[in-house]
């Protein structure tokens, strides 16, 4: 249905990419088709797109009504608003101190051993007050917001005690409802065995699914559930039990699988319909296969392997050419990926990943939105879609994973509002 009126038109754009096509993440050359227009413009009401495409196209589509306000985008760079699927936004504490033992080169899972890792950040946010947590993650999303943000998936995973993980979520829920960002909410009780558990994980494995899922549930909390599925962490035997106990509770399905070890976690997300497996690193082929097979998206989380100083990267190459859809993300967390910046994994994902451009864009666009199961209302520029756009100080996508180091967001318009102007909050 037309509209009474455009609240605003954004034209004069060098380059407009839309992401229009089928519905549904991309997959193999189609993560190639950005849906790329010359001279665009796009007009949007009520917060949503009401006309995207060339400009003579648009101004026609809209003749006779009337125009409040108008954009003029100086010949940028303009694509949706980035997606970012894969963050632990609320947590208390960092850890620098453990960059000291990186740099010695001692493995991440031998630091979580020793007390540090996710369990020194539990220890921290245990302690942290609500109001401080909040706080806290509302200067990160402004910060992912100011390079481009503007859907951020959000995990728990920090308290391991049922009243914590209602902590985090209550305070992600919170931010849903106050910050332009808008946010999904994953329950991640299962990140780590809590050391009180020790040597019990079973008997944790069963509070997760016995109380802390079923209270997340009653209290509207999340929206999805992952577990993280590795040596020393959760073997498959209970990351299956976990989702499992989820799915029939009716929350969506994701997995951090085969990050260290392949262990078959990406064969687990495949068996179990996850929407999405993260990191990838040591999936096998039979792994990536079965996963293509299911339709389940791959977020790569390429910061993740650089801060580590993996020896190997998730083979986006090779998901790309087994029709595996693949989606990009931050990762930010205190510990392993400690960066707001999607632009910064731009340049990491060309780097060290192999992807193109194009298909970097696709993976923080349209095929983020479909991991975190908005891709009907977000990710592409298209009549009814919400209005989330960026604006960025590059005539090409080339540009920006090129001249890396800095943020190249001009302008970033959140529901038909204009939440960052000339690299500034508005709001």
């Amino acid at each position: 249905m037309k509209p009474e009126r455009i609240d605003l038109l954004v034209y004069n754009i060098g380059l407009l990419v839309t992401m229009r096509g089928k519905p549904g993440p991309r997959r193999g050359r189609d993560m190639s088709d950005v849906g790329a227009v010359t001279g665009g413009s796009v007009a949007i009401a009520d917060g949503k797109i009401v006309a995207a495409g060339p400009e003579a196209d648009v101004r026609a589509e809209i003749a006779g009504l009337a125009v409040d306000r108008t954009l003029d985008a100086k010949g940028r760079l303009v694509t949706p608003g980035l997606v970012d699927p894969h963050t632990h936004l609320v947590h208390g504490g960092s850890r620098e101190h453990e960059l000291e033992l990186k740099l010695k080169g001692v493995p991440y899972l031998e630091i979580l051993a020793q007390g540090g890792g996710i369990l020194s950040t539990v220890r921290a946010t245990r302690a942290a007050s609500e109001n401080e947590l909040y706080e806290k993650a509302w200067k990160s999303l402004n910060i992912m917001m100011l390079y481009g943000a503007t859907t951020v998936e959000a995990k728990s995973g920090y308290g391991l005690t049922l009243e914590d993980e209602l902590k985090q979520l209550r305070v992600i829920k919170r931010l849903n409802e106050t910050h332009p960002v808008d946010l999904v909410s994953t329950f991640m009780g299962a990140h780590a065995v809590p050391l009180e558990y020790k040597g019990r994980s079973g008997e944790y494995v069963k509070l997760v699914i016995d109380e802390m899922l079923p209270e997340v549930k009653r209290q509207g909390l999340a929206e999805f559930c992952d577990v993280f599925c590795e040596h020393d962490v959760f073997t498959v035997d209970e990351s299956r039990e976990i989702l499992a106990a989820a799915k029939e509770l009716g929350f969506g399905l994701k997995l951090h699988a085969d990050e260290i070890e392949p262990l078959g976690g990406a064969q687990l997300a495949a068996e179990l319909g996850c929407i999405s497996a993260e990191h990838l690193l040591a999936t096998t082929d039979e792994g990536l296969k079965a996963m293509s097979d299911a339709g389940v998206i791959a977020v790569c989380l390429p910061a993740t392997s650089f801060n580590l100083r993996a020896k190997s990267h998730a083979r986006a190459r090779d998901m790309i050419e087994l029709g595996v859809p693949v989606a990009l993300s931050t990762d930010y967390n205190p510990g392993s990926s400690p960066t707001e910046s999607l632009q910064l994994v731009m340049t990491l994902a060309c780097l060290n990943l192999g992807m193109t451009p194009e298909e970097v864009i696709t993976g923080m666009t349209i095929n983020a939105a479909c991991a975190i199961g908005r891709g009907d209302v977000i990710g592409s520029l298209e009549p009814g879609k919400q209005a989330d756009l960026v604006l960025f100080d590059a005539t090409n996508l080339a540009y920006l994973p090129y001249h890396f180091g800095i943020n190249h967001v001009d302008t970033v318009i959140k529901k038909g509002r204009v939440v960052v102007a000339d690299g500034q909050l508005t709001v």
